[in-house]
């Protein structure tokens, strides 16, 4: 359970990534099929998903701080 309350926003932002992905895929999209993310829906939605993850971690709380103590105390 604490994985999911630390990774909350991150989890939010692979949500909120894949849908957007996924949108993006069915209103513009690839018309020709030659276009390597938006071509399939699967492709532009982990693409959408895996952006949206790396840009919620950015709003995360940690400190640097804090992951160097947690690492030292294991």
């Amino acid at each position: 359970m604490t994985f999911f309350k630390k990774n909350l926003l991150v989890i939010i932002g692979i949500a909120v990534g894949a849908i957007a992905g996924f949108l993006y895929w069915k209103y513009i999209g690839c018309i020709s099929g030659t276009c390597a993310i938006t071509s399939k829906p699967i492709n532009s939605t982990i693409y959408g998903a895996v952006m949206g993850g790396l840009l919620f971690s950015l709003f995360s709380n940690h400190s640097k701080k804090e992951k160097t103590e947690n690492t030292i105390n294991k």
